[in-house]
């Protein structure tokens, strides 16, 4: 039963509709009359056009933008972190001490990073829904769908060059095509000491007042000259003061607002507890390889900053999902819908059983989902292995019937990153793979097909030894030749891994055709639910998260917290402060250039600023704008209030919290004698 105080938190967490700066618009459908209305904003094309042809989508899992016409790209220094510690070695360590490159020549090039940039958008949700006959079994229907996605990839991608990918919107209400302009050639240019990109560490993450300096540099490249990019934002001369009005424009990861009731408790009540005892489990296992030396250290931070930062998210969303108050408000969302939906006979005919239809079908997966998530091998190598068994079986199919990321249109990205030279860390991974088999064996039961298949009679850190000592596909070289020696090269093989591979495909195809065909059922119920809402709502409502670009809106405002008032700004004295109330001991201590060069700063300078816009995860990076299209920040968190914000919004004290460009600056120029970088970022090169 739902306590009075369940439905006083839901009156204080719910505000009004035309109040909130919610939404996480698409490009091709901006809230303009809204914007219009609440703001005396007009939203030009011009305005979207330049803003879209600026921002940049980072395949390592965030958003930047560009912020010069040679190349020169902006983003978090987290964002950055994985290319950063890739180009690290024991020698040099850019993780902890930094990198700037004071000529081109100097740029180091990244091994695997990709920066993407949406140039096209199409609708083509008459042709995927045409595609699946009406009395299709959900088998044929995945395959059908399928064909017609794997086709029009193809055509997109043969005709322009373009990475092309079938994007779902409103849970499969409509279907559009995105193409985008990829840089393969990307060079870190500036990255900042870990500690000051990361001040605070994980106590103060997720948290507000923050004092990060949180950003890196990347150019993009073609044909070994820094490429021309006419579309870039300009760093705002005057920042931004409190209550201006400013946008994002990023890529925000996934949301959970469209879901139904039913699949939100799942979420609460097997999903989540689940990632979380992982992470727990991975946690453990890295802290115990770091704890072998420094450079296990070094190898392991950035996947424990990963996992830190996944813990810390998933609590907080968990956290909210066991809030009566959010969970009312999601049941009181559905029964309105459902409501308008019995009330319109010409409607309820044909959606009134949706939301039965996907309980249905969660209930099946519910059956399958635990084999379906261990049956994983987390690894690296062990993850190679296995793209390279499914590659040289799936190009050998039409391209209509291969999985998705074997498409002509994906297997050159897909090549991209198989073939990086990335370093490969032995110890780390054997680490990471025993890991796996570990929670599989201890959540599985003990004659699951999977664990008698990988596993055996064998203990999983024996086989997660033996099967590391004994691959060689930490070579560029071996995994090179296994693909271009296509089928018979991988049945030959006796590779550990390549073996091991080859023994579970089958078995994995099998779960993840079943999880298809009940994800299909899913989506025909889901698109029957997008249809009602448009019908109800019109074209008020934005689609969950997707990975996909994305405006949402705001202003730079503080937030009640208690009983005291939370500053929209923080600035260099605060930085300092905290540094000293800590006694510079970490994660609160300054790389030392900062303690050498204080006098140097001008200590008002702001560092961070907050705003209501409405952001998550994969939003990292991405520019925050002002009204003239200037770059005033960089989305680089959001606070804890905000961590639920996956399935409700609320902007009371839910805040986006931005690395002012202000704080960039003075640090490029009076802590790291970086003049000419700021001179290029203000428009002087």
């Amino acid at each position: 039963m739902w306590s009075r105080a369940a439905f006083l938190a839901l009156f204080l967490l719910a505000p009004a509709p035309a109040l909130a700066d919610e939404g996480m618009w698409t490009f091709h459908s901006p809230p303009k009359k809204l914007l219009k209305e609440k703001y005396g904003f007009d939203l030009s094309d011009a305005w979207l056009e330049q803003v879209r042809l600026a921002s940049v989508r980072f395949n390592s899992g965030g958003s930047g933008c560009f912020v010069s016409p040679n190349g020169l790209a902006i983003t978090n220094h987290h964002v950055g972190l994985d290319s950063i510690h890739k180009l690290s070695t024991p020698e040099h360590d850019y993780v902890r001490d930094g990198f700037y490159a004071r000529t081109q020549a100097e740029e180091l090039k990244c091994q695997d990073l990709e920066l993407n940039v949406l140039v096209a958008v199409t609708d083509v949700s008459e042709r995927v829904k045409g595609a699946v006959e009406k009395d299709a079994t959900p088998e044929e229907a995945v395959k059908q769908r399928r064909a017609a996605i794997g086709t029009i990839e193809k055509e997109a991608f043969d005709a322009s060059g373009l990475r092309s990918d079938v994007v779902t919107l409103y849970r499969g209400g409509e279907y559009w095509l995105y193409q985008y302009r990829q840089y393969k050639d990307v060079r870190l240019v500036f990255a900042p000491e870990g500690q000051i990109g990361f001040f605070g560490g994980d106590p103060d993450n997720f948290t507000y007042p923050r004092f990060n300096l949180d950003f890196s540099v990347f150019r993009v490249y073609e044909d070994d000259k820094p490429a021309a990019t006419p579309h870039y934002l300009h760093f705002s001369p005057g920042g931004v003061a409190e209550g201006d009005l400013l946008f994002v424009s990023g890529n925000p990861g996934s949301t959970n607002r469209l879901q139904t009731f039913t699949q939100i408790e799942y979420l609460r009540d097997k999903t989540r507890p689940r990632a979380l005892a992982t992470i727990a489990h991975l946690g453990a296992a890295l802290r115990e390889y770091a704890a072998r030396g420094a450079e296990e250290e070094r190898q392991s931070k950035d996947l424990l900053f990963s996992l830190e930062n996944s813990r810390k998210a998933y609590a907080g969303e968990l956290k909210g999902l066991l809030d009566e108050g959010l969970m009312l408000r999601k049941a009181e969302e559905e029964a309105a819908l459902r409501d308008e939906v019995v009330q319109r006979p010409e409607l309820a005919a044909e959606i009134g059983g949706a939301w039965d239809e996907i309980a249905e079908a969660q209930a099946l997966i519910a059956e399958q989902d635990d084999r379906y998530y261990y049956a994983r091998m987390r690894s690296d190598l062990a993850g190679k292995a296995l793209t390279i068994v499914r590659y040289v079986a799936e190009v050998e199919k039409p391209n209509g019937e291969r999985l998705p990321e074997f498409r002509d249109s994906n297997l050159d990205n897909l090549k991209f990153s198989l073939f990086s030279e990335a370093p490969i860390y032995l110890g780390l991974d054997e680490t990471m793979l025993r890991s796996g088999l570990e929670l599989a064996a201890q959540n599985l039961p003990a004659d699951d097909p999977f664990l008698t298949l990988a596993l055996g009679e064998k203990e999983p850190a024996a086989l997660a030894r033996a099967l590391v000592s004994g691959t060689e596909l930490e070579k560029v070289e071996t995994r090179k030749q296994l693909v271009e020696g296509g089928g018979a090269a991988v049945a030959a093989s006796q590779d550990p891994l390549i073996v091991l591979a080859r023994t579970i495909d089958p078995l994995l195809r099998e779960m993840q055709e079943r999880a298809e065909e009940l994800g299909f059922r899913i989506t025909q119920a889901q698109e029957k639910i997008a249809r009602a809402r448009f019908a109800v709502y019109g074209n008020s409502v934005y689609p969950d998260a997707t990975f996909t670009l994305r405006l949402a809106f705001g202003v730079a405002k503080g937030y009640e917290e208690g009983t005291t008032l939370v500053p929209w700004k923080t600035n260099f004295y605060g930085l300092y402060g905290r540094c000293r109330a800590f006694d510079n001991k970490a994660p609160f201590d300054l790389p030392p250039r900062y303690l050498e060069r204080e006098a140097r700063i001008d200590l008002s300078t702001p560092i961070d600023f907050v705003s209501t816009c409405d952001i998550t995860g994969g939003n990292s990076g991405s520019p925050t704008i002002n009204r003239k299209g200037e770059l005033v920040g960089l989305i680089f968190d959001g606070n804890i209030q905000g961590l639920p914000n996956a399935f409700v919004f609320a902007d009371q004290a839910d805040r986006a919290i931005s690395v002012h460009v202000a704080g960039i600056l003075e640090a490029l120029v009076k802590v790291y004698d970086a003049g000419p970088l700021a001179a290029e970022l203000l428009g002087g090169m």
